[in-house]
């Protein structure tokens, strides 16, 4: 694999993993408290810290994720590196869009 790609998916694996666990912290305290969706929209309506938090866990997830795509690409199926790196960018792509109209409809719609 490209020593770049390496790099940039073990960060992303790196910055994820605080995320993932303030993320189930959040539904654990969330459930316990017994807070509805409404509660919970009501709290982070307008939160620049939310929209931050969940926006860098999106650019995260979908660099990390293309990453991978683009590997198992090249490992399992007969595509160059051209092709394969094309096809997961646009699958980056496109998870950094659903992710970030996830990320305005909880904090900003």
């Amino acid at each position: 694999m490209n020593v770049r790609l390496y790099i940039w998916q073990r960060g992303t694996a790196a910055l994820m993993a605080p995320l993932v666990l303030i993320h189930l912290a959040v539904m654990f305290y969330a459930t316990r408290q017994g807070l509805t969706a409404h509660d919970i929209l009501g709290r982070t309506r307008g939160s620049i810290a939310w929209a931050m938090f969940y926006g860098t866990f999106v650019v995260a997830a979908a660099i990390h994720a293309s990453i991978g795509i683009r590997n198992i690409l090249v490992e399992w199926l007969p595509v160059r590196d051209r092709a394969a790196a094309f096809l997961s960018s646009g699958l980056g792509i496109l998870l950094i869009l659903l992710g970030a109209r996830a990320v305005f409809a909880v904090v900003f719609a």
